[in-house]
């Protein structure tokens, strides 16, 4: 079920329970949740989730602790889940869509965390909009013309083959590494998102993986971008043995926010996030802190 603004009423602290609402913008219905202990305090975060991904996509146990310190909006991109439209296959279009729900909701100012995908909107949003975002975020993501960003397709069809024949979940594959460490907290991972039992976003179609690695392949194929104007309010975050964005993505994006922090994190791959959820946490919530 799902609700309007206006509709929803006061926000929750829990990603397990936060009410599904939905908001016009661009001539679509979007999704979202707004969590957050007090959400007239502070900037708000606009998080933006990884390819393939909806609402439900996003571990509560990253999600929560963020919203413990401020306002945390999650938002889903056309296309995606139940929101409405035809889903994108460029990130320019997936950041004007983004900047539109924004707006939507009546903020005026926002920081962004970007996953994966999610980092590459971001970057669009910065350059569309560069006076919306204070601060930004980016794990496990690469800037435009970024290394190995065209081999992604591939590298995810044969995850997926390899998925079918072990019954194994891609995102095991795909996230975590091998070792001993990998598998363990690839299995916790996967049962953290079982967690919200209510109030689910649709499943993801076929069609949208394919539109968004079209993007992400355009993306790939791009000139780097020009340094960006946010200085050092930018925080890259990389696991050191990423598979589907390599770890050269993060020097890369490091080109485009010069004076950004950056985190490298061991025995770590495209589920940085989620494997090392606590001290990620941790560096968002004192990168944030004003």
């Amino acid at each position: 079920m799902t609700t309007s603004p206006d509709e929803a009423g006061s926000t929750s602290a829990q990603f397990v329970d936060a009410p599904t609402r939905t908001v016009t913008a661009a001539g679509a219905q979007f999704v979202y949740r707004d969590l957050g202990a007090d959400c007239g305090a502070g900037v708000p975060l606009v998080a933006l989730t990884h390819l393939g991904a909806n609402l439900d996509s996003w571990d509560p146990e990253v999600i929560d602790p963020l919203a413990a310190e401020r306002r945390v909006i999650l938002i889903g991109y056309r296309g995606v889940g139940s929101s409405t439209g035809t889903v994108r296959d460029r990130f320019e279009d997936m950041a004007a869509d983004t900047i539109a729900v924004i707006r939507t909701l009546g903020l005026s100012q926002v920081d962004l965390f970007g996953l994966s995908m999610g980092g590459m909107v971001a970057q669009a949003i910065i350059e569309q909009a560069p006076d919306l975002v204070d601060r930004i975020v980016l794990a496990g993501s690469g800037p435009q013309g970024g290394p190995g960003l065209t081999r992604m397709t591939g590298v995810m069809v044969r995850a997926i083959l390899r998925g079918a024949v072990t019954f194994t979940n891609p995102t095991t594959l795909l996230f975590f590494t091998r070792t001993r460490n990998g598998k363990q907290a690839a299995g916790a991972y996967q049962a953290r998102l079982k967690r919200r039992c209510t109030g689910r976003d649709n499943p993801v179609a076929a069609g949208v993986l394919r539109a968004q690695l079209r993007a992400v392949n355009r993306w790939g194929r791009q000139q780097p971008a020009s340094p960006a104007d946010a200085g050092g309010l930018a925080l890259i975050l990389h696991g050191d043995s990423d598979r589907m964005v390599p770890l050269g993505n993060a020097d890369a994006l490091l080109a485009r926010f010069p004076d950004a922090q950056v985190r490298i994190f061991p025995d770590s791959g495209h589920g940085v996030v989620f494997q090392n959820r606590q001290a990620v946490t941790d560096t968002i919530d004192r990168f944030l802190r004003r």
